[in-house]
């Protein structure tokens, strides 16, 4: 079942040059360009409708879909975000499938930009969303779900210590095809302390 509540807006989270916010209708226009820019890198990773009438990311303006995005924190399911670096929208980083009552979990999928890829920004901004799950909405789990071939994304969740918990079988449609992903999960006691400061070592 969803939260039962709406969820408040997002503060601002931030990590040192690493930041994460709530997406905003203004940031459609950054968005759109660096979908543009970056369709063979993000493409293989991108699910299509089955019925073929998936439209390109970033061909037509996001406005509408960021605004249907926003309406997911008052029906309590989800907080769309974006990710920044040095203050520049950089890629986004959705938190989806939240439940409350006996469940209390929520998932997590992400996108960077080529030109930032590999340094850091990912994991940490996904530190930085699960510490706010766990911290600040009482979650209890959170998932990551990857497909195997995409090393990029398990290098984040490595780096992050995820547990793995095994094989979805055909579990999103992506360019025609059906696919196979692994499933990362952590719970609140895996990071006592938090999962920004396990990453950095800070922990006690």
């Amino acid at each position: 079942m969803p939260l039962g509540r709406p969820i408040e807006p997002l503060a601002p989270l931030s990590a040192g040059r690493v930041g994460v916010r709530l997406i905003r209708v203004s940031d459609a226009a950054p968005l759109e360009r660096l979908l543009r820019e970056n369709r063979s890198w993000l493409s293989p990773w991108e699910a299509t409708h089955p019925s073929g009438s998936t439209v390109v990311p970033g061909s037509v303006s996001m406005r509408p879909t960021i605004r249907l995005l926003r309406r997911q924190l008052k029906a309590g399911t989800g907080v769309p975000c974006v990710m920044t670096y040095d203050g520049s929208v950089v890629g986004q980083l959705s938190i989806s499938e939240v439940s409350g009552g006996a469940l209390r979990s929520a998932q997590i999928g992400y996108w960077v930009s080529q030109h930032v890829a590999g340094r850091g920004i990912t994991t940490t901004a996904v530190a930085l969303a699960v510490d706010y799950l766990f911290q600040v909405l009482g979650l209890h789990r959170v998932e990551i779900c990857i497909r195997p071939e995409n090393t990029a994304s398990l290098r984040v969740v490595e780096k992050l210590g995820m547990r793995y918990e095994g094989r979805r079988l055909a579990y999103i449609h992506i360019d025609d095809h059906w696919c196979d992903h692994d499933s990362y999960a952590l719970t609140r006691e895996d990071v006592p302390d938090g999962l920004l400061a396990r990453l950095t070592g800070t922990d006690s």
